[in-house]
């Protein structure tokens, strides 16, 4: 079971630290209003505070906070696709 739970990593910003994973509150601005995150994970040093976020919730985060998240895609018209040419001669006729 502990196998499966992430392991400090040491920093590499500072040489004494370690990077702990932990749940932290995230802020960011999305235009004029300051977004906040709860529950956020993050890697932090315990000595320098050196913050990695986690790539993948971030790349959660904003999708969520995409302007166009939950808007319908545009629908692309279908066109026809052209007549093919007709032949000229008719096929020959099989006879047995």
């Amino acid at each position: 079971m502990e196998d499966s739970l992430p392991q400090p990593i040491q920093c590499n910003e500072c040489p004494a630290g370690v990077m702990q994973p932990r749940m932290i509150t995230y802020f960011t601005w999305l235009g004029n209003d300051l977004i906040t995150v709860p529950y956020f994970p993050a890697w932090i040093c315990d000595m320098c505070g050196k913050r990695h976020y986690d790539e993948k919730a971030v790349s959660w985060l904003n999708m969520l906070l995409d302007p166009n998240a939950g808007k319908p895609t545009p629908h692309r018209r279908r066109t026809t696709p052209p007549t093919r040419p007709q032949a000229s001669s008719p096929r020959p006729s099989t006879d047995s």
